[in-house]
């Protein structure tokens, strides 16, 4: 049995929660992917928070980032860390447990729970590696959609979620617009930027040049993954801003002393490098690889004018970016707002003034929870969600 003690409750309000599985696509059945090729089985993990009113009318779906996962707030027996938004999400927060249903699943081709490439193929009694089909942020959505059928939703309040997680949001929209009443797409684009596919390639290029890849086949081997290290290193450079780097580093050297020729003397190199190592120790090489694939590929504009990307969807948008977001700057965000306004849409877009760059949205922003508290209250009360 697991208790709450003191130290774990003071971690947050949502309290003690538990990671469930959901399996689906059993064979003979089979999940269909948008490359044509099919998964069997496909499990996804999730947690929930709140409770799902009589109506099922106030559940929200929350769409995690690249290296998040379905442990979004509160914490799990055993595991005294937070969830990845806890600051967001519990009683009186922005995503207020107390009205809301939320939900969040680690993503399809994930390593958190949900099938990816280590995953077991059944097939051939081992893991997936590279053998696992390339999946699509369409394919994460469905399986979403598939969790929100099991559960019994047919409409979500809300879908929010922020950079990867706000492609998710998008997708929704684009693909599902009945199923949804409202969406907070934050910190995100509806198709990456040459500079944003580039900085995903430096770090897929690391891992495989990494002789310890074994081309993708390294389970069951010991684990040292140093081209993973590294491209959490490139990845998360692009996560802060200059002014946060100057700010928290300088030009400090640990110790105030040099050591070795190239030894990591900087305060922000051994900051980095102590990212890069905590990173391979909990995600998966090759679900790096075929997440940021996922990233890359992903395009609603295509081919199609701005004014169709959305065109049958009736619900409410708030877009959300930050002014010192260079990984995905203010102009994408405005290029969303723009889709949604030629689609008819009633769509509001906020520029937070945020010196935290890119992770502005994972770290506590007063603004950031008044904008979104603000905008799901109202639609809640619209809709006679006490």
């Amino acid at each position: 049995m697991c208790v709450l003690t003191e130290q774990s409750e003071n971690l947050s309000e949502t309290g003690l929660v538990e990671t469930q599985y959901l399996t689906f696509a059993l064979p003979p059945a089979s999940f269909l992917l948008q490359n044509g090729e099919r998964l069997s089985p496909v499990t996804i993990a999730y947690e929930t928070y709140g409770v799902l009113n009589a109506d099922r009318s106030n559940g929200v779906l929350i769409c995690h980032a690249f290296s998040g996962d379905a442990h979004a707030a509160g914490h799990r027996c055993g595991d005294l860390k937070a969830g990845w938004w806890s600051n967001m999400i519990g009683p009186g927060k922005a995503f207020d447990t107390n009205r809301y249903f939320i939900i969040c699943s680690n993503v399809l081709g994930g390593c958190a729970g949900s099938t990816g490439p280590s995953s077991l193929n059944r097939q051939t009694g081992t893991p997936y590696g590279l053998d696992f089909p390339l999946i699509s942020i369409g394919d994460m959505v469905k399986a979403q959609k598939a969790l929100l059928d099991h559960l019994g939703i047919e409409t979500l309040l809300s879908v929010a979620g922020g950079s990867m997680g706000g492609m998710q949001v998008l997708e929704w929209m684009a693909s599902y617009p009945d199923r949804i009443l409202s969406a907070i797409p934050i910190a995100t684009s509806m198709k990456h930027s040459p500079q944003q596919i580039a900085f995903n390639e430096v770090g897929r290029q690391a891992i495989m040049a990494d002789p310890d890849w074994h081309s993708g086949n390294y389970y069951g081997r010991p684990l040292r993954l140093r081209g993973l290290a590294v491209a959490r290193m490139v990845g998360h450079v692009t996560f802060m801003s200059d002014m946060s780097m100057n700010r928290k580093f300088g030009r400090q050297i640990k110790g105030g002393i040099r050591k070795e020729k190239f030894s990591s003397d900087f305060e922000v190199a051994g900051y980095l490098k102590k990212r890069g190592e905590d990173f391979g120790k909990r995600f998966d090489a090759n679900s790096y690889l075929y997440l940021t694939k996922a990233m890359d590929y992903f395009d609603l504009v295509q081919e199609k004018h701005l004014s169709e990307v959305f065109k049958d969807m009736t619900a409410r948008v708030l877009v959300i970016a930050f002014k010192s977001d260079w990984l995905y700057p203010a102009y994408q965000a405005q290029q969303i707002l723009k889709a949604c306004k030629l689609a008819g849409l009633a769509a509001t877009y906020c520029e937070v003034n945020s010196s935290y760059g890119h992770d502005a949205f994972l770290l506590k922003s007063e603004e950031l929870t008044f904008l979104t508290e603000h905008f799901l209250g109202q639609i809640s009360r619209e809709r006679g969600i006490c």
